[in-house]
């Protein structure tokens, strides 16, 4: 079985130069200009991305918890998201929010079952990337999306995002996916293959933030109800 794994590598070497031969075949069809849109495309998805770790889940945490949760997203960047980040695997940084959750002083009941429900399921960082990516591969061949298609393209991301699987590049496997939901070429996928490590490894970031968030909102809702019941017990 060895020796037919190391024959097959040739697979995985020749990809970086099947992915240039993609590259090259849009860019010689769409010019020069295609360059300026990538710049829009990392700008878009970065800016999205960071709204979402430090306003959206912030936004939320602060509903529940009723404090500055800014030290807690602060800690877990630190903490665990540079493991996420150099890793780009939701799966492999399990161990590091657990102990993180650990650290903060969650119920273990909570954490233990939120965060690999979470790497599974809760990735905000993976909808976010498979729909903008979706719109920019329809903007560069020219394709106008209706609003039902948009809307589509929105349902499909945030559907296909709860079945990724939380392993490196496999936001952009369930990309395909999302482009054939509404008829765009899965061939635009080259597209943003260059880039789709960057990418990955901010979408990743985002992805753990959410789960963190997750099981510090659950745990306070339990603590909330614990109190309430003690004070009916109490009275």
């Amino acid at each position: 079985s060895e020796m037919c794994i190391r024959d097959r590598r040739w697979i995985i070497n020749l990809a970086p130069f099947g992915i240039m031969g993609l590259v090259y075949t849009n860019v010689a069809g769409n010019g020069l200009a295609i360059f300026t849109q990538y710049g829009k495309l990392l700008a878009l998805l970065v800016g999205t991305m960071l709204f979402m770790a430090f306003i959206v889940s912030p936004f939320i945490m602060f509903i529940y918890l009723r404090c500055n949760p800014y030290p807690l997203v602060l800690r877990c960047l630190r903490e665990s998201g540079l493991t996420a980040f150099f890793t780009r695997s939701s799966a492999a940084n399990i161990p590091v929010n657990m102990a993180l959750c650990e650290k903060l002083g969650l119920d273990k009941d909570i954490y233990s079952v939120s965060i690999p429900l979470g790497a599974t399921i809760n990735m905000d960082g993976t909808a976010i990337y498979q729909g903008v990516c979706a719109i920019f591969i329809a903007q560069v061949f020219g394709i106008d999306l209706t609003i039902g298609q948009q809307c589509v393209i929105v349902a499909t991301a945030v559907l296909s995002s709860i079945g990724t699987a939380g392993v490196p590049g496999s936001g952009m496997i369930m990309l395909a996916m999302v482009l054939q939901s509404v008829g765009l070429p899965v061939e635009g996928i080259a597209l943003v293959a260059g880039v789709d490590r960057v990418l990955d490894m901010m979408r990743t970031v985002v992805n753990i933030t959410g789960d963190q968030s997750a099981a510090v909102c659950v745990n306070a809702l339990e603590n909330r109800k614990e109190t309430r019941q003690a004070a009916k017990a109490a009275a």
